[in-house]
């Protein structure tokens, strides 16, 4: 998501790796009731962030200092079967949080985040605002299960204003004996490439998963609710796999497997949805004032693909002009929608019904029908209106057929 001023990092590039040559590597271990390492890691990180001063926008680094350490509420979850975490504290309460998840081959890093406390001059100097913020993205962190994670090359996590740049990493989670490893899984990153891939074939489109469940999402603040919206979301994506192949994939929103939050501000909504699946989707609501009506402004997507060459893929367009509707209504449409992102990149949305900023008493108010509905509804009654002309057209001819005949017998 695009922030105030941007994140301009060829220009801090430099200086984020001058910051990890001076930042140490530090070993972060979560242990269990019974003393015993079910995470380890060992990683050097700088963080890049964008905070607003009393003179504008400031892009501020820093490393992970020494001194950090493991906080008591990481947790290696029941006989490491189910989530853990690794919460790393430092500073004036700023955390860096790896959460993990696993099936029966593989887990991952399934959602990093990062809370920081814009009153700690120390690494926020003349920061405006004084607020704890937080920020969050998936990650192509992963590993086969029993083989430790490594990555010497630098890896960018971005999450909207911060990114985090982990380099030298060795990670590992569901320890088996309270140690790294010998085996492991290299990142994508560290694997070479050739030179001149060969060119990929056109893309073959892959069969279409069910429907998507419709869900309800609510975003609120301490105004009210600024945003309702229901609908079932399914995302078209074109991606190249590691053998060079292009294929397109189709993946359904799982509600029961999705949790979401959001934000109210003036002039922007914003919804956002975190899978289980290592997806991360977002949606932008913003409006224009002299037409009072509110639109979808921007979709932002970033996911793992597993298949993938590059096992991270990310999207975004801030400049849509969809679900449009006057302030104060609802924008409706029972028809499927599909709303084109990026070239490589599509959201399919079925049954949505959605209002922004202006929500009273927590419902929807006056609907306004998309376009696709009125259309279905005009086809049914042009339908109608053709067999009603022909039936009318059927009877003047049967009239008129029966007066003739009648006329043939006329007394002389």
């Amino acid at each position: 998501m695009a922030v105030p001023g941007g994140l301009r990092r060829q220009p801090l590039l430099l200086l984020l790796l001058v910051g990890l040559m001076h930042s140490a590597s530090a070993v972060f271990v979560v242990k269990d009731g019974s003393g015993t390492a079910c995470i380890m890691a060992n990683f050097s990180a700088a963080f890049l962030t964008n905070y607003n001063t009393k003179s504008g926008y400031k892009n501020e680094t820093f490393v992970l200092p020494s001194n950090a350490e493991v906080l008591n509420s990481s947790f290696c979850g029941k006989e490491n079967a189910s989530d853990s975490s690794l919460v790393i504290a430092f500073g004036k309460g700023h955390t860096l949080t790896l959460n993990f998840t696993r099936n029966a081959t593989r887990y991952s890093v399934q959602m990093m985040s990062f809370v920081y406390n814009l009153s700690d001059t120390e690494f926020f100097p003349n920061a405006s605002a004084k607020d704890v913020e937080t920020v969050a993205s998936i990650t192509d962190i992963m590993a086969d299960i029993n083989k430790k994670y490594r990555c010497v090359s630098s890896n960018e996590i971005h999450m909207k204003s911060v990114t985090v740049t982990l380099r030298d990493t060795t990670i590992q989670a569901y320890l088996s004996n309270s140690t790294f490893s010998k085996e492991e899984t290299r990142c994508e990153q560290d694997e070479h490439s050739p030179t001149v891939p060969p060119t990929p074939p056109h893309p073959s489109p892959t069969l279409a998963p069910e429907i998507p469940s419709v869900h309800k999402y609510n975003v609120s603040d301490a105004n009210g609710t600024c945003l309702l919206a229901s609908m079932g979301l399914q995302l078209n994506i074109t991606y190249e796999k590691k053998d060079n192949t292009t294929v397109t994939g189709v993946f359904n929103i799982n509600p029961n497997k999705t949790r979401f939050s959001g934000s109210c501000t003036a002039q922007l909504v914003t919804l956002e949805l975190w899978s289980q699946s290592n997806t991360y989707l977002l949606f932008q609501f913003g409006k224009n004032a002299s037409s009072s009506r509110f639109f979808l402004q921007g979709i932002q997507l970033k996911m793992t693909l597993p298949e993938a060459k590059t096992p991270t893929f990310e999207a975004t367009n801030s400049s849509l002009r969809a679900l449009q509707a006057t302030m104060g209504n609802s924008y409706k449409c029972n028809a499927e929608e599909q709303i084109q992102v990026t070239k490589a990149f599509s959201v399919n949305i079925f049954k949505v019904w959605v209002q922004a900023f202006q929500v009273e008493g927590n419902k929807f108010g006056s609907v306004e029908e998309c376009q696709l509905d009125e259309n279905n509804m005009l086809i049914p009654i042009a339908v109608g209106g053709a067999l009603a002309g022909l039936v009318l057209i059927v009877l003047i001819a049967y009239l008129i057929g029966r007066k003739r005949s009648h006329a043939g017998y006329q007394t002389i």
